[in-house]
């Protein structure tokens, strides 16, 4: 009897295994891939795309599902929904769809202003399926030159240059050469970056499966013996380096990538992941950044949906029973109601719980215990430099600059964030150039004789903080003057990688973290979202934060879901898609990479027979 009850239950939950990963329709397919179109370089028509304006007669009728938030997170699940039967509604505060993904123009220059490059989108790469699925193969990439990044690491005299390289095995091989004397240490880094991005799905999967499964797997330590992934992800990036190394050069090597969080403070599989993404070739969308926003929007609209700007949502609509059923639009002086059975929130998890919800729903315990398991992050500063001239005048080039004043990324990151509001500007530690006008091919016809330079660096929030309820581009000459201290500061080192360009420069935009809470919606002006720190990462917290939230058909999508960049708020986009469907589509696309290699397969075989005949 009792063998009889065991047999039933497991075939039931074969059954039901079988039909959740395997029985539901995928939302892709190799069809929906068209080859790519001519390029829109008629700003008045992409505006139609991007720029579409709230208005309640341009939204669809009997709507599944409202997107909160156009960044790369929110439309990749916009778009897999829309493609899995889904009307979807993405609604964007700024004037413009893209999130991260965005460019503006201003005096004839164009700049992007999240996405300066991209790694993992070569042939058939998982990355690139899932691009060429929500844009329908609308999105082509540049490869940029295969020495992708340089670091500099101190100042004067005692600047040292090292430089990173792409190439499945050239990468590792151009590191040997320029640290000899840390061969074992290098090749343990590899091994350690091989093991994580092979098994990142892992942690993915912690994300998809039922949450007790998950906690039972990580406390039993069943997890540990599967895979050494469920550890890294929570191994100090300073501890383990240093067992590897005292080379402190090479300490920041393996660390450069900053977002924010010392080494100290960071997981080392995330850092490996970082460097590894570039492996096999950095990348940059031709025609610019907007085109991402641009054709995933066009996905989303093809099936029945719609994105509209300038469509600030106030609340999330919660019944009395708990359940999400629709937002609050700010339209004018008035608010409007726009229903849905499903909202995705796009806009991060502390503006999602925080703000939106209603104020009886923000203090529930399980609202509060997720938000303790996030920090603020540190917000971002942006140099936006325009200037008359071409990149072989002004000795431009697509590689971009890391600069750090010393090889103590701890102390300089503490003591920088330890110093007063004053003393600050004067005293930033490292910052990241790049260089977009270089990077995009097409850049040379839609801006001829103009180039463009953009300088980020990390910055804490408060130090601006006492402007925060001023408004945009009304802050004051105080204001103006403290946020110029630090662009001076940060061109004039840019100055000594590039003298040319002082003299040309004809544009200079500065973007504080009050612009970027203004402009992205990023809380605390923190464009990677919530802090990257190791407590989230540990594997126990990693399951914990998932799409799904307390309040019920309510989800999280984009950077706070797994990890930040515009391929880590894919995968969130991704993994929320996952959870409204109950459907993991991942397996879809892993599916389509498996055809597509067969594929590949069949057409060198034929080229290789057509040469011997």
């Amino acid at each position: 009897m009792w063998l009889l009850i065991f047999l039933v239950w497991l075939v039931i939950w074969a059954g039901g295994t079988y039909w959740y990963l395997f029985g539901k329709p995928s939302p892709f397919s190799l069809e929906s891939v068209r080859p790519p179109g001519p390029r829109e370089f008629d700003q008045k028509k992409r505006d139609k795309v991007i720029k579409q304006g709230f208005t309640l007669d341009k939204v669809p009728q009997n709507l599944d599902v409202i997107v909160i938030g156009s960044g790369i997170g929110g439309l990749t699940a916009g778009a897999t929904l829309a493609k899995a039967g889904k009307k979807v509604l993405v609604l964007e505060q700024h004037d413009q769809a893209g999130g991260c993904c965005h460019t503006f123009i201003e005096k004839g220059f164009e700049f992007d202003v999240g996405l300066h490059y991209i790694g993992q989108v070569h042939e058939n790469s998982l990355l690139r399926i899932a691009f060429d699925q929500i844009s329908e193969g609308q999105l082509e990439f540049q490869e940029l030159n295969q020495h992708f990044d340089t670091i500099h690491i101190g100042l004067g005299d005692e600047k040292r240059e090292y430089t990173m390289f792409s190439g499945k095995t050239e990468m590792k091989a151009h590191l040997l050469k320029q640290f000899p004397d840390d061969t074992e240490a290098i090749e343990t880094f590899f091994k350690i970056m091989k093991v994580s991005a092979r098994k990142t799905h892992y942690l993915a999967t912690l994300k998809l499966i039922p949450q007790w499964v998950s906690l039972f797997l990580l406390k039993s330590g069943i997890a540990n013996i599967c895979s050494p992934v469920f550890r890294l992800t929570g191994t100090c990036a300073t501890d383990l380096v240093n067992t590897l190394t005292s080379n402190k050069d090479l300490h920041v090597i393996f660390s450069y990538l900053f977002y924010g969080v010392p080494p100290r403070d960071s997981s080392i599989l995330i850092n490996a992941l970082l460097i590894h993404h570039y492996k096999r070739g950095a990348y940059y969308p031709k025609g610019g950044a907007s085109e991402i926003a641009f054709h995933i929007i066009r996905t989303i609209q093809k099936y029945g949906g719609n994105c509209l700007v300038r469509a600030p949502v106030t609340q999330i609509l919660v019944n009395e029973e708990g359940t999400a059923y629709g937002v609050k639009v700010r339209r004018g002086q008035e608010e409007v109601e726009v229903h849905a059975p499903v909202v995705v929130s796009n806009c991060g998890i502390f503006t999602t719980f925080q703000k939106l919800l209603p104020p009886e729903i923000q203090i529930k315990h399980d609202i509060q215990e997720r938000l303790n398991m996030m920090k603020h992050a540190r917000g971002s500063f942006l140099v936006f430099s325009g200037f008359d001239g071409t990149e072989e005048e002004l000795g431009l080039e697509s590689t971009n600059f890391w600069l750090f004043k010393n090889n103590d990324m701890d102390k300089s990151m503490d003591d920088f964030f330890a110093l007063s509001k004053e003393e600050a500007p004067d005293n930033i530690p490292m910052m990241f150039i790049t260089i977009p006008s270089s990077k995009d091919p097409e850049a040379k016809i839609r801006h001829p004789g103009k180039c463009c330079m953009t300088i980020l660096t990390m910055v804490k929030y408060e130090w601006f903080e006492e402007w925060k309820d001023t408004t945009v581009r009304k802050r004051g000459d105080e204001y103006y003057n403290y946020k110029m201290r630090f662009a001076k500061n940060l061109f004039d080192w840019a100055c000594t990688l590039f003298p040319k360009i002082r003299d040309k420069l004809v544009f200079q935009d500065v973007a504080t973290p009050l612009t970027n809470t203004h402009y992205l919606g990023a809380q605390r002006g923190a464009m990677y979202s919530a802090e990257h720190n190791l407590d989230r990462f540990h594997a126990e917290a990693v399951a914990r934060n998932r799409c799904n939230t307390p309040v019920k058909n309510l989800y999280i999508s984009g950077q706070d879901v797994f990890s930040c960049g515009i391929a880590g708020a894919l995968h969130g986009g991704l993994l929320c898609a996952s959870a409204v469907l109950d459907h993991i589509v991942y397996i879809d696309l892993l599916l389509l990479k498996k055809k597509l290699k067969r594929r590949k397969a069949k057409e060198l075989a034929q080229l290789a027979q057509k040469k011997l005949q």
